[in-house]
């Protein structure tokens, strides 16, 4: 998940993160993103499965915005996991 410079969280799913937060900020990702910087990397979390990536993709954009917020805390230092198939972020 990104948060916005306007205080409102992105999310997606992607199988590199740094790549597709790179997009992000430079304007090429998600229609969403443009316009809205600077953009934070707040949550990421890792799968073995495209599958289970959307999903929980799904899952996490049907939560209200507080919620969104409240599962990043601890997020920060967010590390990547090298052998991870599928991201969502």
């Amino acid at each position: 998940m990104l948060e916005c410079g306007d205080g409102s969280i992105y999310t997606g799913y992607t199988t590199d993160v740094s790549r597709r937060v790179a997009q992000h900020r430079r304007g090429a990702g998600a229609r969403y993103t443009r316009g809205r910087g600077p953009l934070r990397l707040v949550y990421v979390r890792w799968f073995t499965s495209q599958t289970a990536a959307q999903r929980h993709e799904y899952a996490m954009k049907q939560l209200p915005a507080a919620e969104k917020r409240r599962r990043t805390i601890g997020q920060r230092g967010i590390t990547f996991h090298p052998t991870a198939t599928w991201a969502e972020a």
